[in-house]
């Protein structure tokens, strides 16, 4: 990193460009913390085996998050010419998003909050390295 201004440290930062395939969600109406359990069981695992867990789970963040995956191949086959066979998920996390706070009513006047919590997922793919044979 650059030592100076934090323009200059900005600009040294930004000028890195990060190119492995990816895609990116914001404000997914689903909690982080649901939409964590799905993200931790395709972490690392390469993406035909990552499909086949998210087509099978039960939970919806799955179907949110299936569809965010194929986005994230359908940039990496297309944009950079990668093959689906090579890639697997190198990182894929949910960040807090804004929330919506609504009224419920109850006894006696009172009014308790509900909170509709959305978050940000991202998903970001690597292809294999090919291994290095060992010779005997």
């Amino acid at each position: 990193m650059a030592n100076g201004h934090r323009t200059q440290v900005k600009r040294a930062r930004n000028a890195v460009k990060d190119t492995r395939p990816h895609a990116k969600l914001t404000n997914a109406r689903i909690p982080v913390q649901k939409a964590c359990f799905v993200m931790d069981a395709i972490r690392g695992k390469d993406v035909t085996t990552a499909i086949g867990i998210l087509e099978y789970s039960p939970r919806y963040a799955s179907g949110v998050i299936l569809k965010l995956l194929n986005s994230a191949i359908a940039n990496a086959e297309n944009n950079l010419g990668m093959s689906k066979d090579n890639l697997y998920i190198a990182e894929c996390n949910a960040s807090n998003g804004p929330i919506m706070k609504r009224i419920q009513p109850r006894a006696q006047g009172r009014a308790y909050r509900i909170f509709k919590r959305m978050s940000n997922l991202t998903i970001v793919l690597e292809e294999k390295k090919p291994e290095a044979k060992a010779e005997n």
